[in-house]
């Protein structure tokens, strides 16, 4: 920072107009106080773009639901308390909380469906998209053809990504479906007659579509994690005897893992909001979700209603968000 004699200065070289006075203040913040500053124009347009409608949505959600359009009267927290005792359930498409602890009650909640398909696809997600850098960060002949044949699904469009899945396991057409003899999967017991029409077997389906097609984007994130590392670390752990085992163990788990601790962030709230692979191949009614239950009880104009959906989503996610930042802040304490 500047001295008192370099900042005099400067005030009787730079005069007194506004202009200057700005000038000065800024001179004189800290790193922190000014790497703030320069972080405000882009808070403020993220409290435009993000707040307001999550603050429009919460006081939407204190309205009663009025089928002739727009708001009814005003209810207060009553929609939240109605939400979440199941007492709405029955103007809902599915369920919001699972009415037993069964097998078909878990898969009939749009809440408990979201957190399998979260849960189940990111962490193979991350699994085999690890595995997929670990091979790209290596030199080998073709490598470049490997990593265009990994992005390919990746850049498949929901809506044909959907109709693929729909097709192979559609009855009578379909690639693992048989319509007189069974396929391997329905052999074997991993799916029955009419899968896309079963909750279960559908919500499996639409985790293996998911997972088909996002890895690639965990792959690329990890990857770049990957080829930010020291490579003379891995020569010192050559030199002095390592294996490969503990190579991995200890230099390119800790080193990497922050960035996969960011995909799976990214990952995790892109799973939350899950829709369109679900709508494509199989439906809302037979996989429920957290969005599908907000946009098809808007579109029975039950604004109220899935509003207070919209708002609870928020929440979980924002519950995952915070559990994240703070494994995160950890990682990086230590």
């Amino acid at each position: 920072m500047a001295t008192e004699q370099e900042r005099a200065e400067r005030e009787r070289v730079g005069g007194t107009g506004p202009i200057a006075s700005v000038t000065r203040w800024m001179e004189n913040l800290s790193d922190t106080q000014f790497a703030y500053l320069l972080l405000t124009p882009a808070l403020l347009l993220l409290g435009v773009i993000a707040l307001y409608p999550l603050i429009s949505t919460f006081r939407m959600s204190l309205f009663a639901d009025n089928l002739a359009g727009g708001l009814g009267e005003f209810v207060g927290l009553t929609n939240y308390v109605d939400v979440l005792t199941g007492q709405r359930d029955v103007m809902l498409p599915s369920p919001f909380l699972p009415e037993a602890l069964t097998v078909e009650a878990l898969f009939g909640s749009a809440l408990t469906v979201t957190l399998i398909f979260t849960l189940t696809s990111v962490f193979f997600e991350t699994i085999i998209g690890f595995g997929q850098a670990l091979v790209l960060n290596q030199d080998f002949r073709g490598r470049r053809w490997v990593r265009v044949a990994i992005i390919i699904p990746w850049a498949v469009p929901i809506v044909i990504q959907g109709m693929i899945f729909y097709l192979m396991f559609q009855p009578g057409i379909g690639l693992f479906v048989g319509d007189q003899n069974p396929s391997l999967l329905q052999q074997w017991g991993l799916i029955g007659s009419t899968p896309l029409a079963t909750t279960i077997d559908a919500t499996m389906i639409a985790i293996v579509a998911d997972i088909w097609k996002t890895t690639a984007f965990m792959a690329l994130l990890i990857l770049a994690g990957l080829q930010s590392v020291d490579r003379t670390l891995y020569d010192v752990a050559r030199v002095a005897g390592a294996s490969k085992w503990q190579t991995f163990k200890r230099i390119t788990l800790p080193l990497v893992l922050p960035t996969v601790l960011v995909a799976m962030l990214f990952r995790t709230i892109q799973a939350m909001r899950v829709y369109g692979i679900i709508e494509t191949v199989a439906g809302c009614t037979t996989v429920p979700s957290l969005s599908c239950l907000v946009i098809t009880s808007f579109n029975q104009t039950l604004n109220g209603t899935s509003a207070t959906v919209a708002f609870i989503t928020a929440g979980v996610i924002a519950i995952v968000v915070t559990v994240y930042i703070v494994g995160y802040a950890r990682e990086e304490i230590e």
